[in-house]
């Protein structure tokens, strides 16, 4: 579906009903939106089938980002993480989402955590996976090197300086990525922008918001793999540390890469369903 957001076209899925049956009355469920990776080089399929698993408990909601996937593309020079920030806002104003729990994954969880710090009152809660509040490619080669050794970490500090690397070098990246990485058939699915990925990478490059964490008032899980080397563990601390006290929570999933859904998903599901019951009260579809 197409939803008019702001003068953009953006497509979203919807999964799982917002209000059920209870007895004698209807009863409202929470609305869980997810926020995919990217920059342009991903949309919310790679979340299919695996996050249908949160439709037994919540209304699930999925959105692709302006000038990816299914959504208006647009200009890449004007695209920006503060843009898909105010965009989820926009987005759930124009279809009536209330008090949604945004989970966003790799670059989705900075864009998710920017979209708590401008639009604080809007959320019942956050869901930051894999992600990061500040890039940092040289903490990125050391996780890969040790857990790939130095060779494939070569390789990542020239594919993530923008220098050519080979399709098969990068292979040999990805597959450090983590136990369980998104397949070709999965792979396949995506609708690419790749005119907007240099541009969203050196935005990224760029990208520092630890400073604005600060300006978060929905509760905020924090989570990622212990073995994920592309958004490493001490990435996922540096964003507790600067999200206000009281309101972070972190988990770190052992066993697990930069998709834990994939590595340890009973752990990975069981943290997400408790942490959205735990809001209950707060959020609604």
């Amino acid at each position: 579906m197409h939803v008019d957001v702001g003068g953009a076209k953006l497509w979203f899925d919807v999964e799982g009903q917002s209000v059920v049956p209870d007895g004698t009355t209807m009863r409202s469920r929470p609305t869980v939106l997810l926020i995919h990776g990217g920059p342009g080089s991903w949309d919310h399929s790679y979340f299919k089938p695996a996050f249908s698993h949160l439709a037994a408990h919540a209304q699930v909601v999925y959105l692709d980002l302006p000038g990816h996937g299914r959504s208006s593309w647009g200009t890449p020079s004007e695209w920006s993480f503060e843009g898909c920030a105010d965009a989820i806002r926009l987005f759930c104003e124009t279809v009536g989402i209330t008090a949604p729990v945004v989970f966003g994954h790799s670059m989705g969880a900075p864009i998710v955590l920017l979209y708590g710090a401008r639009h604080p009152q809007q959320p019942a809660g956050l869901i930051a996976c894999s992600g990061f509040a500040h890039f940092d490619v040289d903490r990125l080669v050391e996780a890969v090197h040790g857990v790939a050794g130095a060779e494939v970490a070569d390789i990542a500090r020239r594919a993530y300086n923008h220098q050519p690397v080979k399709d098969v070098e990068w292979d040999r990246v990805y597959a450090a990525f983590g136990p369980s990485v998104p397949d070709q058939a999965m792979l396949a699915r995506r609708r690419r922008n790749l005119d907007l990925a240099f541009h969203g990478a050196q935005l990224t490059d760029q990208l520092d918001i630890t400073e604005q964490l600060a300006d978060i008032r929905s509760r905020t899980l924090i989570c990622t793999g212990a073995l994920d080397p592309i958004t490493p563990v001490d990435a996922a601390h540096e964003i507790a540390d600067h999200v206000p006290t009281g309101v972070a929570e972190l988990e770190i999933f052992d066993h697990a890469g930069h998709f834990p859904w994939l590595d340890v998903p009973e752990k990975f599901w069981s943290t997400l369903v408790q942490f959205i019951r735990s809001l209950q009260g707060r959020s609604s579809g």
